[in-house]
C-alpha cells in the first residue's frame, strides 16, 4: 500500500466553511473543500460528543464543534461562527434551515460575502421539494437510472455514485468555490441551490446530444455505453471475475478481435453494425467464459486494446498503477482515496483523520470569542 502524500496548505487555504452536519452528499462536499485546504468546522449533535466519527473518511479534515440547533443560544454560537466564515453547507429539507433560525436571510445579512450552499434531492422548489428520498430516488426521476442495465433486466443501482456524490456533493462543491471566486470579484456572496436531479440531469449531457442528433436510443442495452455495444461492457470469466472490454475506437477493436483469435470472423466485420451485437455479445461471452480473470489480463497486458480487469475496492488499491500514483493511502489503519484533482503548485497533501463528535468545541467557540 502506498504511504501517504506530504501535508501541505493545498490551493483553499485560508478559506473557512462551516458545515451544518448532515449525511451523504454534503460531507461529501465537505471532505473536497477540506482535502484542498480549506478550513472545514462540522457542527455535530451534542448527544453523540466523545463518539468516535460514523464517517472517518467522509469527515476527515475536519474540525468538530457539538452544538445543538434547536437551543437558541448553540445557534447564536453558530452564526457567530457565520460571522467568521467565506462558505456555509446545509443539507436540511427546504426551509428547515429557516426554520433553525439559520436560513440564508439571516447568514447573509450578518456576513453578506457568504456563500451559503445549499444541498438537497430535488432542490429547493418544485412539486419534489418537500418529499423524502434517496439517491436511487433522485437518479430515477431526473432518468438516469432508467438508462442502466440490460433491456431484459431490473436497472442496476450504481452505488450512490451518480446523485449522492457526483450530483450532489461534486456539484455543491463546483457550486461554492465558483461562488466563492465571484464573491472575491465582487464582495457579495449568494445562495447556491445544488439539487441531485439537476447534477444527475447535467451528467446526462452527453446522452442527451447522442439521443438528439439520432445515435443513442432512450431504451436501455441497446447503445454504445449500456452495455449493448459488444465492444463496451463487462464479461465474466470462468474463475467468476469480470474483465472490461472498452474497445470503442476501430484500432483498439481491431486488436481486441486479434488477441480473441476472431479478426477474421465475418461475425465482427462490422463494428457497428446493431443487428449482430446481440449474437456478437453471446460469441464473446463463450469465449471471455473459457479463461480466468488472471489469464486473460495476461492476455490483454501490453496490448493497445483498453481491455482490463475488473477489480474489487481492495484489489483496485493494490493495483500498480494506482499505488505509483498515490491514488488511495492507509492513515491510522483505514484505506482511502486520497485528494483529487491534485494541484502542482499547491498540493494538499494528506488530510487529518476524522476527529470524535465534539472534539473542538471549546477550541472553536474560544477563537470567537466564546467561552464555554
Amino acid at each position: 500500500m502506498s504511504t501517504a502524500p506530504t501535508p501541505a496548505a493545498g490551493p483553499l487555504s485560508g478559506i473557512r466553511v462551516v458545515e451544518l452536519g448532515g449525511i451523504g452528499p454534503g460531507p461529501f462536499a465537505g471532505m473536497l473543500l477540506a482535502d484542498q485546504g480549506a478550513e472545514v468546522i462540522r457542527v455535530d449533535r451534542p448527544a453523540e460528543a466523545g463518539t468516535a466519527s460514523k464517517h472517518p473518511i467522509l469527515h476527515r479534515g475536519r474540525r468538530s464543534v457539538a452544538l445543538d440547533l434547536k437551543d437558541p443560544a448553540d445557534v447564536e454560537a453558530v452564526l457567530a461562527l457565520v460571522d467568521t466564515a467565506d462558505a456555509l453547507i446545509e443539507g436540511f429539507r427546504p426551509g428547515v434551515a429557516e426554520r433553525l433560525g439559520l436560513g440564508p436571510d439571516v447568514c447573509l445579512a450578518r456576513n453578506p460575502k457568504l456563500v451559503y450552499g445549499r444541498m438537497t434531492g430535488w432542490g429547493q422548489d418544485g412539486p419534489l421539494a418537500q418529499a423524502p428520498g434517496h439517491d436511487i430516488n433522485y437518479i430515477a426521476v431526473a432518468g438516469a437510472l432508467g438508462a442502466l442495465g440490460a433491456a431484459d433486466e431490473h436497472p442496476p443501482v450504481p452505488l450512490n455514485l451518480v446523485g449522492d456524490m457526483g450530483g450532489g456533493g461534486m456539484l455543491l462543491a463546483l457550486g461554492i468555490t465558483t461562488a466563492l471566486v465571484s464573491a472575491g470579484r465582487t464582495g457579495r456572496g449568494q445562495v447556491v441551490d445544488a439539487a441531485m436531479t439537476d447534477g444527475t440531469a447535467v451528467q446526462l449531457a452527453l446522452v442527451h446530444g447522442l439521443l438528439a442528433v439520432g445515435r443513442w436510443e432512450d431504451a436501455r442495452g441497446v447503445n454504445l455505453f449500456d452495455g449493448g455495444a459488444p465492444f463496451y461492457r463487462t464479461y465474466r470469466t470462468s474463475d467468476g471475475g469480470h474483465m472490461a472490454v472498452g474497445s470503442v475506437e476501430p484500432q483498439f477493436y481491431a486488436v481486441l478481435l486479434e488477441v480473441l483469435g476472431l479478426a477474421d470472423d465475418p461475425l465482427f466485420a462490422k463494428q457497428h453494425d446493431r443487428e449482430q451485437w446481440p449474437a456478437m455479445r453471446v460469441r464473446l461471452e463463450e469465449i471471455f467464459a473459457g479463461w480466468s480473470r488472471e489469464e486473460w489480463t495476461a492476455a490483454f497486458d501490453g496490448t493497445q486494446s483498453c481491455v482490463t480487469p475488473v477489480y474489487g475496492l481492495t484489489e483496485a488499491a493494490a493495483h500498480p498503477h494506482n499505488l505509483a500514483r498515490g491514488t488511495y493511502y492507509t492513515e491510522d489503519g483505514v484505506l482511502q482515496p486520497a485528494p483529487a484533482p491534485r494541484f502542482h503548485g499547491t498540493p494538499s497533501g494528506t488530510p487529518r483523520p476524522a476527529p470524535a463528535v465534539g472534539a473542538h468545541t471549546r477550541e472553536v467557540l474560544a477563537e470567537v470569542g466564546l467561552v464555554r
